[in-house]
Parts: structure tokens; sequence; C-alpha cells
């Protein structure tokens, strides 16, 4: 027998079977009790004993005779009134071994043939004895209504054990989805038991797994998608380098490739590090304002190599939690795409502000735009709106998505809405009390 659920329903039965009929079998033994205070079978018996004895010496043999056939035909069971040595008053027999019997323990009427209630009179001129066959002991002692209350408790052992292994069959379910690949597997239970708690506890092994393992696969599908374009650029660079012609532009080409795969595989390290395990993600208290105000002074060159600038108000400090260098790189990618996206002669305008509790930065350019249909997609992995806005601009869609990861590790959110003209992308953050 392999399953839990037939051993627990079985284990059950046999335990209700053995109470109700080892309780009937000891109430059966105990009317042989000598204390008129036992049993109610005990005291009926006790008063059989009164009636045969006053039928015997009123009526003599014929009115102890005409007493026992009717015990006969209204209990089905024999009557027998005998003297002090155990001799039948009816019949002469000696039973004495009625008496010897009666007088050893209890438990010794298991190995008789039938069943035997004896009591002696108080002044031990009489024996009586009530005989019932082994085939009527049970309708004594075990009414149909015993049966009725054990096919109820039969129910509710049924409905016990399946409510024990219900959980533990749901739980060996999600652990074979799981085990066949599927991450998205979990137990879901709701229970406050130790089931619950082991069900739960999968659950949250399940999702850790499954978290260690998208991240994973998240950082080769990005590493694969964007070496490829620097990767393609260093080749042709090292072939002009070779040819010896524009040697300087082309050591300075595989430089910029260089720094720009050194800075993008640290940003998918470091995201998909702190997606891994987000209980190592750092805490510390960070200076936004100032976070922001050095990445406007850093963008400034670029801003002035593509022809725009980049205005920023310092507001109040604003202090948040978190790990300064992931916010430094969601920010400046959010940054660097604006200034990628503006046209000449116009500003990229970056502000900060506390609303609510809330630390939120604005960042909007003056470009094109994007389709609304695509403003959803916008901050998913590689994603490029078809249009001129991104087949100018040289990226390939994992700046806003690196950034829409940091900020999410921070518990924030990131939106972008169309304006007129431009796109503005907000950053949302909760904020801390101040530094003091």
């Amino acid at each position: 027998m392999k399953s839990l659920f037939a051993k627990i329903l079985l284990w059950f039965w046999c335990a209700l079977v053995i109470t109700v009929v080892g309780s009937a079998f000891i109430s059966a033994l105990s009317v042989n009790q000598s204390d008129e205070e036992g049993s109610p079978v005990a005291r009926l018996v006790t008063f059989q004993l009164e009636e045969a004895r006053a039928a015997y010496e009123t009526g003599g043999r014929p009115g102890l005779q005409a007493f026992l056939e009717t015990l006969q035909r209204v209990y089905d069971a024999q009557g027998v009134l005998t003297d002090a040595q155990g001799r039948d008053l009816i019949t002469n027999q000696d039973r004495s071994d009625l008496i010897r019997h009666a007088r050893q323990r209890a438990f010794y009427a298991i190995l008789r043939a039938d069943s035997v209630v004896a009591r002696p009179s108080e002044d031990g001129r009489y024996w009586f004895f009530f005989i019932v066959p082994h085939g009527r002991v049970g309708s004594w002692f075990i009414q149909p209504e015993h049966l009725f209350v054990m096919a109820a408790a039969m129910f509710f052992c049924y409905s016990l054990a399946l409510y024990l292994t219900r959980p533990v069959r749901k739980l060996q379910k999600a652990v074979e989805r799981f085990g066949h690949g599927d991450l998205t597997a979990r137990a879901g239970s709701l229970r406050e038991d130790e089931l619950g708690e082991l069900a739960r506890a999968f659950d949250t092994m399940a999702g850790r797994i499954e978290t260690l393992l998208t991240a994973e696969r998240r950082l080769l599908l990005d590493i694969s998608h964007e070496l490829r374009s620097p990767l393609a650029r260093l080749a042709v660079a090292v072939e002009l380098a070779r040819s010896g012609d524009e040697l300087d532009t082309a050591l300075n080409r595989i430089q910029k490739e260089a720094d720009r795969l050194n800075s993008l595989v640290g940003q998918l390290l470091q995201v998909t590090r702190a997606e891994g395990d987000p209980s190592s993600l750092r805490r510390d208290p960070v200076r936004l304002d100032e976070l922001v105000r050095q990445l406007v002074d850093d963008s400034a060159l670029e801003a002035t190599s593509h022809g725009c600038r980049v205005e920023y108000h310092p507001p109040e400090p604003v202090t948040v939690a978190g790990d300064a260098e992931l916010l430094r790189r969601a920010v400046e990618n959010v940054i660097r795409n604006a200034i990628r996206h503006s046209p000449p002669s116009t500003a990229v305008e970056v502000s900060l502000a506390r609303r609510n509790g809330r630390a939120v930065i604005d960042i909007r350019d003056h470009g094109p735009g994007v389709p609304e249909e695509a403003l959803p997609r916008l901050f998913d992995p590689f994603y490029r709106v078809d249009t001129d806005r991104n087949r100018t601009s040289g990226g390939i869609g994992l700046g806003l998505s690196i950034a829409r990861r940091a900020i999410e590790l921070h518990r924030g959110s990131i939106r972008a809405r169309n304006l007129t003209p431009g796109l503005e992308v907000e950053l949302d953050l909760p904020a801390t009390a101040p530094l003091p």
C-alpha cells in the first residue's frame, strides 16, 4: 500500500472499529461485576435473581420453570438458578463449573462458547446464571445505532484523511510541474497549519529559483543581443587599423566601442545581480538632487555634440534609500535617451520634486515623440519604435529597459507620455527623510 491517503484512512477505520467493538465487549464483560451499582445490565441480572428466587420459593420447581421459560422467550437467553454448591434447582445437574468460572477473571469468558453473567444472592444460598449465546451478544451490546455512529465516524475519517492528503497531492503536482520546467508552478495553499507552511516554503523556493533562472536567461539574452553591434563596429575598426588608413580614427573608434561594451556589461551585470538576489541591494541614503545634478553636468558635453542642451533647476534636498550606482545608471540612461532624440537648438528639461512622500524625476525632450500604441512597450528589452526616432539614434533598446529594472528594484515606477512636442519620462521613487 503506497498511498498515504489509503494508509491514513485504513488506520483511522481500524482504530474506530477497535474502539467501538472493544468498548462494547468491555461493557459485556463488566456486567459480571458483583457491584450492584454497576451497569444497567448487571442490575437487571440481579433483579432476575430475586425474581427467580421468589418464583422458586413460592411456586417450587414449576414456578421456577415457568419463570425461566418466560425469561427464555423474552430475552432469547437461558437462566439457571442453583443452590450454593452449584446444583441446578430444576434438573439437579451439577453446575458448579459455572460458579468456578464466575469467580475467575472476566477475560476468561472470551474462551467460552457463550457469555455468562452470574450473581449470588445476598445470603449466599443461591446463584443465578444468565447465559447468552455468543451469537446474541452483539445484539445486546451493539445496536443499530452503533452501526450508524460507526458509519458517520467512517465518513468523518474519510473526510479527515482527504483533508490531510489533498494539499500533499497538490504540492506533489506543483513539484512535478516545476521539475518539468514550468517555473510558474506554485502550490498556492491558504492553510495555516504545517502543511500550509510547507506549501508556502515551496512557493518561496520556487519563486526564488524562477527569479534566478529568469535573471540568468535575461542576462544572456541581453548580452548576446547588445554585443553584436559594438563587436561588428570593432571588427570594422580593426580592419581599418590594419590597412593603415585613418589609423587614429580607427583606434578612437575601437576605444569608444570598448568603453561602451565595458559600461554596458557592467550595467547588465549589476542589474541582473540585484534582480537575482534582492536582499543584496544596498539601501544607503542617496541625495537624489545631487546625483541628478552630477548627471546633468556629465551629459552636457554629449548634449553639445548633438546641438542641444540640458536644463536643470536644483530643487530642495531630496533623499532616497537605495543603491547609488544603480540609480545613477537608470537616470543617466533616460537622460542620454532624451539627448539622442532632441532636435538641434532644443533643451532637455530635467526636474526633480517631492510629491506626497515620493521623489519624482521628470525628463522631457522636444523630439518627435512616439506613437501612443508604442508607449506601453517603450521599456521592454530590445523594443524599438519603427520611426525615425530610433533609426537615427543608434540605440538598440536596452537603455530604458535597464532603467525600468533598476527603478523597480527600488520599489519605484517609470512611465512615459507624449507631450506637444516631445516625450516625457517620469521616474517615481519612495523618498525618505532628509539627511541631517
